[in-house]
């Protein structure tokens, strides 16, 4: 069994490092064909919450089916907290955690998942991060609590006095942070365990681990996943001075003032050589060791590698399928910190956790809202989107069921379902084009690991790079690169070397840097000595990052900087203020990719391939734009591809691209000539007044002179679900042969305004939120998306035709008839696991055909 499964781990790790390279389209009518249809690979997954975990057989079943129906191709398995409390009647039990009833359920739910050909993950354990009750007190996570006063402080249970400073006042004593396990199940509670601890790791995998892996019998997940590194505050482990004595050559113990209070050159240098020993510990007892046993299993590691502990970018050379999250893609995001190291390390596929905050509260998301955020993933290169995510939800939970407290919910108690596949196509047809070839980024942005190290202070929880890094390199210099018309990847002193020899990057920006190792400033020395473009931004490197011999690095550095800045024809550029960044880079390197007019809402990620090139552009922002795009690659023309429907569009010089609307340039030699597209011949068949109105389960048709919100009428302002629309339409003979479109109508831009909790798409439309027509029986197709318009070509007939429109909108409405709901009981019994976030006052929404509706012929 052992060598089994070490052969199959052997397997999937070549399946990794290979997925979205032996598949890559060879030719332009291969890669149309697959865009068209792309491969299975490519879906979507989701996070599957199994709350209590309270879950059925039967249940089970029906939601994995009722995925696949809807174009979901896995799940992630994450058991949380419990959402009521045990009740026959209702067949809800909760069911503890890792008991042999709980791992039956996971076994069951492997077997039906792989039996219906989806992806099966598994988080190993509950909730975030990894921890429980099998985590006594000494292997939680640490912490160095910092004291000031004349009199030593009480010691805690658990915690030793590491030193104490009578002049100054100041006492270092070790102990833990005291972190639960976050959104437990019930049987998880728990201590988080002491990430830089390698008997902590271990405990947790032989007690929670072993058993979850066993319960997969002979077939191992696809990956065992580790659910986000926000161990916050922890900054210590019990042998911690004795590893920073034999890895910085140093005793950290005298000089553990400098780890607190303001930062100096020297402090600077002991905060680093401090963090980075933490950064070592973390990739050594706990990444490491992780991926091994994972592969020791049979399955890989995937993980969220960022926040604390403090890990790099390079971290991640650590874990098969590294993971991001966030959408915010004019920053550098935890979804570019994953992107950028896989685009370095030559990992083709980069999942990211996807619409976490999604338009709360939840159920409120629509398909345009999913639609938007995932293009701000695909701008950022990910090609594999994880929805966060899929609440399980007994029947008996009624609708619109149980959900997650802080993210859209994504199943089939969302009335806008009928539309799912419509919306996983995209997200699949995307996921899979944005792997072929490879990442075409001309920027690498150095990340200033050790002017970030310099800014971490003991006892404050403020230990993590990628969160702190933007007070080195402010908030301009990400801006100045995109708006410039170039693409870019991070990357840190582990992966410099990596990065630069592979030719792949034409600029390096250096933003801010004082502190940077001498090797990789000679590495960047000879980088620009061979024609690539350093630019250093408002500072040039002065210092190295460590204590141990810092004068003499420190002058050497000088000395590079001097040659690459300073000196007569010195090959470097420096740019004293970051606003002027932009102008630098397009002065010395032609752009990848304009548009005329600029729109610093417009971005683009590109692919390239042996004769060919790809790009993904969206527009990220609720106004229309039109304009002109003008692309580097000399000798190739574009040929546009609509990623909605996956076909073919005639485009000229100018495009339009309607609010939060996405398109794909596919650049070669063998691209189909663009034809423009005719103008409407005439106004259109106005089709706004007369329909027949009928509600699902509900014993109620009207007739609709005129387009209204169902919220207008008392009997359905709350109602959530699908109305049939119906109408019967004579066309002329000219009008059944001609190209036709249905037109709904225009969307509003509606004000934005900064939510606490996540981004939504910003605009009135026409159909809130979800429309699939009917033409005489045939579907012709959905709309949820700008524009706003189904093509109706050869489904007319001269004569009398039957249109029927099906519209579903959210779930909101409904739940602003119920009210708040009540969890004090299921608290009361298991204690304060979650808040619902923003479920207070809701107001029913706009639902139904709202918009002008035409019949247009082209």
């Amino acid at each position: 069994m052992h060598h089994r499964r070490l052969g199959q781990a052997a397997r999937l790790i070549a399946l990794a490092v290979s997925a979205g390279v032996a598949s890559s389209a060879s030719s332009i009518d291969a890669i149309r064909a697959s865009f068209a249809a792309p491969p299975p690979d490519s879906r979507i997954m989701m996070r599957w919450w199994w709350f209590g975990p309270a879950v059925t057989q039967h249940e089970l079943q029906r939601e994995l089916e009722v995925m696949k129906a809807g174009g979901i191709g896995g799940v992630e398995i994450q058991p949380v907290y419990p959402l009521a409390l045990d009740n026959p009647e209702q067949k809800i039990r909760n069911l503890p955690f890792l008991s042999a009833e709980f791992l039956d359920s996971v076994k069951f739910a492997a077997e039906t998942g792989r039996r219906l050909g989806l992806r099966v993950d598994m988080t190993l354990g509950s909730g975030w991060p990894y921890g429980g009750p099998h985590i006594p007190l000494p292997l939680a996570a640490g912490r160095l609590r910092v004291e000031r006063g004349a009199t030593a402080p009480v010691l805690k249970e658990g915690e030793s006095l590491v030193a104490a400073f009578a002049d100054q006042n100041l006492f270092f004593i070790a102990g833990h942070t005291g972190m639960k396990v976050k959104r437990a199940s019930a049987g998880a509670e728990g201590l988080v365990l002491d990430h830089y601890n390698r008997a902590a790791l271990d405990k947790h995998l032989q007690a929670v681990g072993e058993p979850l892996l066993k319960a997969f019998g002979g077939n191992p997940p696809y990956a065992v996943f580790n659910d986000s590194l926000e161990v916050f505050g922890s900054d210590w482990t019990t042998d911690l001075l004795a590893e920073f004595q034999k890895r910085r050559g140093y005793d950290l113990k005298p000089n553990l003032p400098a780890l607190v209070g303001e930062l100096t050159v020297e402090k600077g240098a002991i905060r680093n050589d401090w963090a980075l020993t933490l950064t070592e510990l973390v990739e050594e007892r706990f990444l490491a060791p992780a991926r091994e046993w994972a592969h020791a299993h049979g399955t890989l590691f995937r993980s969220q590698t960022y926040g604390t502990p403090p890990v790099t970018l390079s971290s991640q050379r650590f874990v098969d399928l590294a993971d991001g999250e966030q959408p915010h893609w004019r920053q550098f995001s935890a979804t570019r910190w994953a992107s950028s190291a896989n685009h370095i390390l030559g990992k083709p596929v980069t999942a990211t956790e996807t619409w976490t905050w999604l338009h709360s509260p939840t159920f409120a998301a629509t398909p345009l809202d999913i639609k938007a955020e995932a293009d701000r993933h695909f701008l950022q290169g990910v090609n594999q989107l994880i929805g966060h995510g899929w609440p399980y939800s007994p029947e008996s939970a009624g609708k619109p069921g149980w959900g997650f407290y802080a993210a859209a919910s994504f199943n089939d108690n969302n009335p806008w379902w009928i539309v799912m596949p419509d919306v996983s196509a995209y997200l699949q047809r995307l996921s899979w084009l944005l792997r072929q070839g490879k990442p075409a980024n001309d920027v690498a942005l150095y990340v200033p690991v050790g002017d970030t190290r310099a800014r971490f202070t003991a006892g404050s929880g403020r230990v993590s790079i990628d969160r702190q890094m933007g007070e080195v390199t402010g908030p301009e210099v990400i801006p100045q690169i995109l708006d410039a018309g170039f693409g870019f990847d991070g990357v840190d002193d582990g992966l410099l070397e990596q990065a630069l020899a592979s030719g792949g990057y034409r600029i390096v920006v250096l933003p801010n840097v004082e502190r940077i190792p001498l090797s990789s400033y000679r590495w960047l020395e000879r980088f620009a000595a061979g024609g690539g473009l350093l630019v250093a931004v408002r500072r040039k490197p002065s210092l190295g990052p460590g204590l141990l011999d810092a004068e003499n690095e420190a002058r050497q550095i000088r000395e590079i900087s001097a040659r690459l800045f300073d000196a007569a024809g010195a090959p470097g550029r420096f740019v004293a203020d970051d606003k002027n960044l932009g102008a630098a880079l397009t002065a010395s390197r032609t752009p990848d990719l304009t548009w005329a007019p600029a729109n610093p809402q417009l971005g683009f990620a590109h692919r390239k391939l042996a004769d060919s090139e790809i790009y993904f552009v969206a527009n990220t922002s609720n106004q229309a734009y039109t304009g002109k795009v003008r692309f580097r690659v000399e000798g190739l023309k574009p040929e546009w591809l609509d990623p909605l429907s996956g076909r073919t569009l005639a485009l000229g010089d100018e495009i339009t691209l309607p609010p939060y609307s996405s398109l794909v340039a596919i650049l070669s030699t063998g691209a189909k000539p663009a034809v423009p597209a005719k103008s409407a011949t005439s106004g259109g068949m106005d089709l706004s007044t007369d329909w027949k109105v009928s509600f699902e389960g509900l014993d109620k048709s009207v007739s609709m002179d005129r387009l209204r919100s169902w919220t207008e009428d008392a009997a359905t302002r709350h109602f959530s679900g699908t109305a049939v629309y119906e109408k019967a339409v004579t066309v002329s003979k000219q009008l059944s042969g001609d190209r036709v479109v249905l037109d709904f109508g225009e969307a509003t831009p509606i004000p934005e305004s900064r939510s606490a909790n996540g981004m939504r798409a910003w605009l009135q439309a026409p159909v809130r939120d979800a429309a699939v027509v009917y033409v005489n029986g045939q579907r012709a197709g959905s709309v949820w998306a700008p524009p706003y318009r189904v093509e109706l070509t050869g489904l007319l007939k001269e004569g009398r035709n039957e249109l029927r429109v099906v519209v579903a909108n959210t779930s909101i409405n409904r739940l602003a008839s119920q009210g708040e709901p009540d969890y004090k009981a299921v608290a009361a019994k298991y204690g304060e696991r979650f808040q619902m976030q923003d479920m207070r006052n809701l107001k029913p929404e706009l639902s139904g055909l709202l918009g002008r509706i035409r019949l247009v012929a082209e």
